[in-house]
């Protein structure tokens, strides 16, 4: 298995311990976790820059993960030009609940990041 990069929209800075946001282009958060060979190797928290916008924020969020070089998304939500534009960059995107933590979010769905 290749190494991957996943962002997942969470609520707070808790990395691998917050929780995914029932909100994608607004979510305060995004903890970019590192999968290789099926274990968890690096995980980081970045704030979202767009998460103060009323409108438009998806797209530019869509744009801050593929400059990161995101692999996979696991999100409750995202609006259509978010997911044109993940679509568009090679993103995969997987739907997960919300309220979950990312370590389980992650744990849940190792099989589907290859």
């Amino acid at each position: 298995m290749r190494r991957v990069k996943v962002a997942v929209p969470t609520k707070g800075s808790a990395g691998l311990n917050d929780v995914v946001s029932d909100v994608f282009g607004r979510a305060k958060m995004f903890t970019v976790v590192e999968v290789e060979n099926r274990e968890v190797v690096g995980a980081q928290v970045i704030e979202n820059p767009a998460s103060s916008y009323k409108h438009g924020s998806g797209p530019i969020v869509a744009r801050t993960l593929a400059n990161l070089g995101v692999n996979f998304v696991l999100a409750a939500e995202i609006g259509p030009g978010a997911l044109e534009l993940l679509n568009y960059h090679g993103i995969k995107v997987i739907m997960v609940e919300p309220g979950i933590r990312v370590a389980e979010a992650i744990r849940e769905n190792m099989s589907k990041l290859e």
